[in-house]
């Protein structure tokens, strides 16, 4: 936190000066200056271990101008009036209040301690920012401490942010971040906090147990005072954000920023940037992909909300999943390009490689929304650097001809129309259905393949094509797809004038698109049986959107396999046969065996 700076300002012979000086000296002033040169409080004197500055104001050798940037630069304001002086009361509410809110940001207020007599507690109506009267005296030394401490409290912990005055609740902001922490803090996700779930809380915050008695006294205030705090024993949303009212209501809103805070909340009760992503230093060669520790608590997350058993989210789910999150980041589009069931919810499969895609495209946002999930939070706290891996880089996986990657992207490369969207939704098991609009789906696919027995993330990407010779050349492509019109005369020559662009390092297919009709002459200098042999590429590749997705695996394989073993592909390759030997083998296992399950969602989340 930064330092504390506290301006003391009032009319002239109120005192302010003899406060300061009485705080500084533990003995009333003989002597009293106009005014207090300004004092440093170091952090390991404070209650709340911050630097705090004190800064006093006198008109008798500071203009106004200079009064205003005081206030400017302060944290916090303690203005101090004469209790037996009515015009010194009076001028609180005509003078310096108003002043005080003139210089003060549009969309907040500057807390305002009151230093006189409690008497002036109708003031703390009509003037939300002040935050509470102390009754202080320099000559009996009364309160002086105390006063400077709720003057560093009012900056430290605010009650502006968190609670309305007017209207005696939670403010939106407030109660939307308590209702983040509840459900975070709700482990078995059944809408009640256990014992056993508030002890764990109360340790997190606090670093202390909740004491059986403790325990009870808290349910009891609960069961007094609203109606539904408690159910079957345990605590609920309702009854949880009363006990944060009746805190702030009773002066201990340190209790609630404490809270906060630990879950990662600013002053503006946003989640805080150090909270929600970590900077990486890594090579524009290298990935980020989940780590171990990240997919299990996807699992753990997925399982958590997936209410009915059924191995996908329902929208109800779903929705339910995203509770802790600002916004629902995912639309149609995200289910189109992951696996799903037959009702178009997805499944877990399909709701771990939509993670994996968002880590390998954006691993800050990634990052994000582990924190808002609660990835810190759980029985055994964890950074969120725990839940990545950053992989080797490219150049060196080349260079020693193996990798530990498991996710890996090919562009889908092709003149408008030649079925593009079709191939990516094949990838998924899905057809176009009649009258479906390609804009409403995703331009990417991921899905679970094998290669070698080991299981590897497959991204598709379907790139535009006045974008292509743009991304010829993009490090993130580990295998390239064209995929021309095998109906259409002119279509070959298209693709392989883009494909001569294309690095000799990345591997690549053609794919002849709509073969469930006569192929057409290509208008080229050869046809594309032969270009590819000479060029020593696969065969082309046939694909028609009329077929069953699943009679187009083997090009699914053919290209993991390829992104996996570059060294093996195109005119370098170390052996040409050697590598569609071991493609066909592969290929041919798969059909017999079926693909292994990702590890991940073997009973039990074993990495067995």
């Amino acid at each position: 936190m930064k330092d504390v700076r506290i301006l003391l300002v009032g009319d002239p012979q109120v005192g302010k000066t003899s406060l300061i000086l009485s705080l500084v000296s533990e003995e009333f002033p003989e002597e009293v200056p106009a005014r207090a040169e300004e004092i440093t409080i170091p952090a390991d004197v404070t209650p709340e271990k911050v630097p705090t500055h004190i800064v006093d104001f006198s008109d008798l050798d500071q203009s106004e101008d200079m009064l205003i940037d005081e206030i400017v630069k302060a944290n916090v304001v303690c203005v101090v009036y004469d209790v037996t002086s009515e015009g010194s009361l009076e001028r609180i509410t005509s003078y310096w209040l108003p002043l005080i809110r003139q210089t003060g940001e549009e969309d907040s207020s500057k807390p305002v301690i009151i230093v006189g007599n409690k008497t002036v507690l109708p003031i703390m109506n009509d003037y939300t920012e002040v935050e509470t009267c102390v009754e202080c005296s320099a000559k009996d030394l009364k309160n002086i401490s105390e006063m400077f401490y709720y003057a560093q409290k009012a900056v430290l912990h605010p009650t502006a942010p968190l609670f309305s005055a007017e209207t005696k609740e939670l403010k939106p902001l407030c109660q939307a971040a308590l209702t983040r922490v509840f459900k975070i803090s709700d482990k078995d996700n059944d809408g009640l906090l256990s014992d056993n779930e508030l002890n764990e809380f109360q340790n997190r915050c606090f670093n202390t147990p909740l004491q059986g008695q403790g325990l009870q006294d808290v349910k009891n205030v609960v069961r007094k005072n609203v109606e539904g705090g408690l159910q079957d024993g345990g605590l609920t949303l309702k009854g949880f954000l009363f006990l944060h009212t009746l805190f702030i209501q009773r002066g201990r809103h340190e209790t609630t920023w404490t809270v906060l805070r630990k879950f990662g909340y600013g002053d503006d009760l946003k989640l805080r940037p150090d909270y929600l992503c970590l900077t990486i230093d890594m090579g524009a060669d290298q990935t980020v992909e989940l780590s171990d520790a990240g997919y299990q608590f996807l699992i753990d997350l997925f399982q958590r909300h997936d209410k009915d058993e059924d191995e996908a989210l329902s929208p109800e789910e779903l929705q339910a999943l995203f509770g802790t999150c600002p916004t629902m980041p995912w639309g149609e589009d995200v289910l189109s390009s992951v696996e799903t069931n037959a009702n178009g919810w997805i499944t877990l499969q399909g709701f771990l490689a939509q993670w994996a895609l968002t880590t390998f495209l954006d691993y800050t946002r990634m990052l994000a929304y582990l924190a808002f999930f609660g990835y810190i939070h759980q029985e055994i706290e964890a950074s969120l650097s725990t839940a990545i891996t950053v992989t080797r880089s490219k150049a060196v996986d080349l260079q020693k001809k193996q990798t530990s990657r498991s996710v890996f992207q090919c562009y889908v490369f092709g003149p408008p129309g030649v079925g593009k969207t079709s191939f990516l939704q094949a990838f998924l098991g899905r057809t176009l259905e009649p009258g479906e609009s390609e804009k409403e789906l995703s331009n990417y696919a991921i899905n679970l393949l094998e290669v070698n027995r080991q299981e590897k993330y497959l991204v598709l990407r379907e790139i535009e094509w006045e974008n292509s010779g743009f991304l010829l050349h993009d490090r993130r492509c580990d295998v390239a797809c064209f995929l021309y019109d095998s109906s259409d005369p002119a279509s070959f020559t298209q693709v392989v004038q883009l494909r001569e662009k294309l690095p000799k390092t990345v591997p690549c297919m053609l794919v002849a698109g709509k073969s469930e009709g006569v192929a057409a002459k290509q208008d080229f200098e050869m046809q594309p049986s032969l270009y590819c042999s000479l060029n020593k590429l696969p065969p082309p590749q046939p694909f028609s959107s009329l077929n069953r997705p699943d009679m187009h695996r083997a090009i699914y394989d053919s290209l993991a396999q390829m992104a996996v073993y570059p060294h093996l592909c195109g005119p370098n390759a170390d052996s040409v046969t050697s590598y569609w030997i071991m493609a066909g083998f592969t290929a041919a296992l798969v059909a017999t065996a079926g693909i292994v399950v990702f590890r991940y969602l073997k009973k039990g989340g074993s990495t067995t």
